[in-house]
């Protein structure tokens, strides 16, 4: 069953709002490490909502980097964003205790880290909800 590019693409671009939701939440309470995670999360499904729309049938893959050289090739205007291509970094090391040489997630990220994930992530879903009323 083939789906529709445009409701594929809503449904994507919908989970990547609650993912950025989730982050700002996780924000109050101090969790760094998900914040970043959840915002890398909100950043790759925002693209991917913008890629299904732009007609593409299937879209694999976790990295904002490569994604956002998709969305790019397709539309100018994910330039803008290309410093969210950093959100790669928070794909592991966030999660699991092997992915920080002798330390923690919960440890290794601060509120810093957190403000800037989210930053990014924001400037990602924006693009993408603008090219959905466009």
């Amino acid at each position: 069953m083939k789906r529709e590019p445009g409701k594929e693409g809503i449904r994507w671009l919908k989970q990547a709002e609650r993912d950025l939701d989730d982050a700002r939440y996780t924000f109050a309470g101090e969790r760094y490490n998900l914040v970043c995670f959840l915002s890398q999360q909100a950043a790759e499904k925002a693209v991917k909502a913008f890629l299904y729309l732009s007609g593409e049938e299937r879209v694999l893959g976790h990295s904002v980097a490569d994604l956002l050289t998709r969305a790019s090739s397709l539309n100018h205007a994910f330039i803008t964003v290309s410093r969210a291509r950093t959100l790669d970094l928070y794909y592991i090391p966030t999660r699991y205790p092997n992915g920080i040489p002798g330390g923690l997630p919960y440890e290794a990220f601060d509120r810093e880290e957190g403000e800037k994930a989210l930053t990014l992530a924001t400037a990602v879903i924006d693009l993408v909800k603008k090219m959905f009323t466009d």
